[in-house]
């Protein structure tokens, strides 16, 4: 099968926990998978600008990235985070591959339009080049990918880790995608997980302000890769990874699995 997994959170600030979702990423592999890895790394890139006395200000869960932010964007998220979980991946026992989505034009972005806001360099994707991924794997590796693409203006735009594991999952037919988050799942209004969340419920947990903040991009990511064919899309806390290669085989009683109305 062809899994993409997506690490964020506080997985990628503990060491511990990234090294439990590197050697379940790696066993998945060894069971004849194909995974490709995508990473977050907001929190370490909000610790940077802090340094750095830039204030981070979000819009519906997405950060506003001017020219400087963006720049820092790249040594971060494309340099420090990405080869931490490069080097998660290969001492767990399998060769990686890091990348952003500039690399061999492996993912294009358009300017993201939100609607009373200009959120700067903030990208879509609009193109994806699977066959990267496939050369990786036909070698016997893991991609690992930085949610950063290059703009037909040959500027890097920021992009959603979420919406990057989406647009991954649908380019390369994945049979699964997978949130590995610091959250226990989507919670219901009483702070209950919500085992079993169909498309057709989301609206109103949103209209009441039940969904908000960083799980509504997560949310959208889900939604839209379900539509574009991806068989299962599942929410799990990256505390719990070790059940990740039992995904398919066995009913998990953690995290949210998002299915169509």
């Amino acid at each position: 099968m062809k899994i993409v997994v997506k690490i964020g959170g506080a997985a990628l600030e503990n060491k511990d926990t990234l090294r439990k979702c590197a050697h379940a990423v790696v066993e998945l592999v060894r069971d004849g998978h194909k995974v490709t890895v995508v990473h977050g790394g907001g929190s370490t890139l909000t610790r940077t600008l802090e340094l750095m006395g830039k204030k981070s200000d979000f819009v519906n869960g997405l950060r506003i990235t001017d020219a400087e932010t963006r720049d820092v964007a790249l040594m971060v998220l494309a340099g420090m985070v990405n080869k931490s979980v490069v080097a998660a991946v290969v001492a767990a026992g399998i060769p990686a591959i890091g990348l952003c989505g500039g690399d061999g034009m492996t993912f294009r972005a358009r300017k993201k339009q939100t609607q009373g806001y200009d959120l700067g360099y903030v990208g879509d994707i609009c193109a994806v080049e699977p066959r990267w991924f496939e050369a990786i794997w036909g070698e016997g590796g893991i991609p690992v990918l930085s949610s950063l693409a290059l703009g037909s203006d040959g500027e890097y735009y920021n992009v959603n880790a979420d919406q990057m594991a989406s647009a991954c999952a649908a380019a390369c037919h994945a049979d699964a995608l997978i949130f590995l988050t610091d959250v226990p799942g989507v919670k219901d209004a009483d702070g209950a997980v919500i085992h079993w969340l169909s498309t057709a419920q989301m609206p109103a947990l949103i209209e009441k302000s039940v969904i908000g903040g960083g799980m509504l991009p997560k949310l959208e990511a889900c939604i839209q890769a379900l539509k574009k064919g991806v068989g299962r899309v599942r929410i799990l806390p990256a505390a719990e990874v070790d059940v990740l290669p039992q995904f398919y085989f066995t009913k998990l009683e953690c995290g949210t699995e998002v299915i169509s109305a």
